[in-house]
């Protein structure tokens, strides 16, 4: 699982994005932060190294990430940038056959536990989308060091924290691909990126819809299942076809990633779609447990917490519907992660 399409040439399952997405779904539906974790691991940090590595990268850290040797984070968000990553300040400067970096990355899934670190950086003017830069980090490197860890609202199962780079060299050898390829490589990953939010956040809805049907046939009120009343059947109902859609919607922009199509609408539009889905559901399934949905008892109110985090993370709902008219206007696709 956290290999999934990664070649098996690299110790991958080499599969495609509907094993994928149902990996991602199976586990949210127990469980979303750690749906967030395997996520974050294979479509951000593998995942650029898969698309972008050269023959030599992959084999040295692919082969350790596929097999769960090691566990890797993906660094773009700074404290001052989130949808707006051109202005990063977060910098690397040449001596040599090395690269100096300095700055903070923030909002990092992994960003203390990681054995490796792929960090997009500045390496020329603000505001140019050809002036940024890939590198590879692995843990232990001298000027590298994890900063304050957040104490969410939810997911506080997935650890998310800062990264920090203070004089951090890296050789030459650790850039993925070209000098001045960031900020697109960055784009062509989120693309992915955003299907894993939206089969997280399906994942947690589809968590609470079951834990509602469960307790709804369960719950006696009146002499008779609350299942049986219209105010609790109708949710149910309306739940099914809501989660029913992000699907749809999800397999829709899989097809196209998997034929190597431009999907990059389509997976704005499901994580769109299935992130706010996963919020409502999540909420409807607290009211259907009434008192006992505000307790920890019971897993809802654990969805309801956990499910907000899809409607920000790998660009906000906002950035999700304004991005597809912003990429036609200006030729390129902003829409951007936390973490």
């Amino acid at each position: 699982m956290l290999g999934v399409f990664v070649p098996e040439e690299y110790g991958g399952a080499g599969l495609g994005y509907f094993e994928y997405v149902d990996t991602i779904v199976e586990v949210s539906r127990i469980c979303g932060s750690i749906g967030l974790s395997v996520a974050a691991h294979n479509s951000l940090c593998t995942g650029h190294i898969n698309y972008f590595g050269n023959h030599e990268q992959k084999t040295k850290w692919l082969t350790k990430l596929a097999t769960g040797q090691w566990l890797g984070a993906w660094a773009l968000t700074e404290p001052n940038t989130g949808s707006d990553a051109m202005r990063m300040k977060c910098t690397a400067r040449k001596e040599g056959k090395e690269w100096v970096l300095n700055g903070t990355k923030c909002w990092i899934t992994h960003g203390k536990s990681s054995d490796v670190v792929v960090v997009v950086a500045r390496t020329g003017e603000l505001l140019d989308s050809k002036g940024m830069t890939t590198f590879v980090v692995e843990r232990g490197t001298p000027g590298m060091k994890a900063g304050k860890k957040e104490n969410k609202l939810g997911m506080r199962a997935s650890e998310t924290a800062e990264v920090i780079f203070e004089d951090c060299r890296i050789p030459e050898e650790n850039i993925l691909g070209q000098v001045g390829e960031g900020f697109q490589q960055a784009m062509k990953v989120l693309d992915g990126g955003r299907i894993s939010i939206a089969a997280l956040s399906l994942g947690i809805a589809r968590g609470a819809f079951d834990a509602s049907v469960k307790y709804a046939k369960e719950r006696q009120q009146f002499g008779q299942p609350i299942a049986n009343f219209q105010a609790i059947a109708f949710k149910l109902a309306d739940m099914a076809t809501r989660i029913e859609a992000s699907e749809l919607l999800i397999q829709q922009a899989s097809d196209l990633k998997n034929r190597g199509k431009k999907m990059t609408t389509e997976s704005a539009m499901a994580k769109y779609f299935a992130s706010e889905v996963a919020v409502w559901a999540s909420n409807e399934a607290v009211q259907i447990h009434g008192g006992y949905g505000y307790t920890k008892d019971f897993p809802v109110e654990k969805f309801y917490r956990d499910s907000k985090l899809c409607t920000i993370g790998e660009g906000t709902s906002e950035v999700q519907k304004a991005g597809d008219q912003q990429e036609r206007a200006e030729g390129m696709n902003l829409m951007l992660s936390v973490g």
